[in-house]
């Protein structure tokens, strides 16, 4: 079972993606907050929690189905390859997150072709007026083509356990609520402070170094494993 860090880990990864996810998910947050009244607060309030609750549903549910593809690939040198996928998939993102290369876009159009499919049931829900249509909609918004859940999902399938990295995604799904739970409540205010250049590129080197820290392990040990099959090749020699 990964250690509670993996599950601190993902939470800051998402974090840290807040600025990322005001982009995708605040447009929806902001108009179901604004299509109620004003001074029903609170109800504004429950629904805009239940969208969150249905979208991180969703993460833990590709958790599971990652988790069971990574215990079949983690095999051999499997694990440590799945690592290097999850390092460089959150290296992408930083570089995404400060706009200084947009590669992620691609693995976002083929998550597109899914989406095209899930997008229409969404118009089933809207315009909300019950927590359990909030609860629909942020299920299908979850599978929102995105490369930071995108990411999070490579590092969850490291974990090789369906339930480990269930828990993984459900932890990175907590750490977007702060961002996109407020983008409903305090739109204009919180995107203008995330869209800050100097705040995204905070939040962009900080993934970076997460996404280096994930590759770290798995190269070192590539690189020890190397040295001492030379050595051993060495001996033999002689």
């Amino acid at each position: 079972m990964p250690e509670l860090g993996s599950y601190a880990a993902a939470f800051v990864l998402g974090l840290l993606g807040g600025a990322h996810c005001i982009g995708m998910c605040g447009g929806i947050m902001a108009a179901l907050t604004f299509s109620l009244p004003s001074q029903a607060t609170a109800r504004r309030l429950w629904l805009v929690l239940c969208y969150n609750l249905g979208r991180i549903g969703s993460y833990g549910l590709m958790g599971v189905a990652l988790g069971v593809l990574g215990g079949l690939a983690a095999g051999g040198h499997g694990g440590g390859v799945l690592r290097i996928v999850a390092g460089l998939l959150l290296i992408a993102m930083g570089l995404y997150l400060a706009n200084w290369w947009r590669g992620l876009t691609y693995l976002e159009r083929m998550g597109a072709a899914l989406w095209r499919h899930i997008q229409p049931l969404g118009k089933r829900f809207t315009p909300v007026q019950s927590p359990l249509q909030a609860l629909a909609l942020g299920a299908l918004w979850g599978w929102l083509p995105c490369g930071l859940v995108y990411s999070a999902l490579a590092y969850a399938a490291v974990s090789a356990n369906p339930i480990d990295a269930g828990i993984i995604m459900l932890a990175f799904g907590l750490g977007t609520l702060p961002a996109v739970f407020a983008s409903g409540v305090l739109a204009e205010r919180l995107q203008a402070l995330l869209q800050r250049h100097r705040v995204r590129q905070l939040f962009a080197l900080a993934i970076i170094g997460f996404g280096v820290w994930t590759l770290w392990a798995p190269l070192a040990h590539m690189g020890h494993t190397a040295a001492a099959a030379g050595d051993a090749s060495h001996q033999h020699h002689h």
